[in-house]
């Protein structure tokens, strides 16, 4: 069990820093050649021996970058995929900021008992929008709708819309987790950011430091 968790959580970076990668990447490309024709395009007006080749370099170029009309509706959805993946990357790794100064003032016992309504009221919240997402999602397949410049690849809207019901699911199997250490006393909240304590902790190294 151990061992398929590493082989998750492992998947779950790797899968992150691949969407990233992909956004940049594609964002990037599309960036480098929507300003790239106009240097050649500078260069034939400069360079009258070679403009009739320069001219047809920028015009390829040009092509190229009138082709990505799907960057933008890519790197949108591969952001979506992003979000609804990451939140609960976020969980599992505190990432999420929490508004906890208060419970932290209350007692062991008391910590415990906000934590576990606490991670009741989330489990519910992500179990709600699971299933109804997926109710979507099931409206979406019947009625084949191809995704936005997206679609003439193969690229449906439910396609995109899976990770909503897939990423809720995984949202409510973390909370589980975080509910059940809990009520091992294994842990007393839902173990959120702490800011306040990061900024301490930053503090008291760069005063190491000097």
């Amino acid at each position: 069990m151990n061992a398929l968790r590493r082989i998750w959580e492992h998947f779950e970076e790797g899968f992150i820093v691949f969407l990233l990668a992909a956004m940049t990447l594609v964002t990037f490309v599309y960036v480098v050649l929507n300003n790239l024709y106009t240097l050649f395009y500078s260069l034939a007006e400069s360079w009258e021996g070679a403009s009739e080749s320069l001219f047809a370099i920028g015009d390829g170029v040009m092509g190229m970058a009138q082709a990505m009309t799907w960057s933008t509706s890519l790197t949108k959805a591969l952001f979506g995929w992003l979000i609804f993946f990451g939140l609960s990357y976020g969980v599992r790794t505190a990432g999420h900021i929490g508004v906890d100064a208060l419970v932290r003032m209350a007692s062991k016992p008391v910590q415990r008992f906000i934590g576990i309504i606490a991670c009741l009221f989330c489990l519910t919240y992500a179990g709600l929008l699971s299933i109804a997402s997926f109710g979507w999602i099931q409206t979406l397949m019947n009625a084949r709708i191809g995704a936005e410049d997206l679609g003439q690849y193969g690229i449906m809207q439910w396609h995109i819309g899976l990770i909503v019901p897939v990423g809720f699911a995984l949202v409510f199997i973390r909370f589980a987790e975080i509910l059940v250490r809990i009520l091992q006393n294994r842990q007393t909240g839902l173990g959120l950011a702490d800011e306040a304590a990061d900024a301490m902790k930053l503090t008291e190294h760069e005063d190491d430091k000097s």
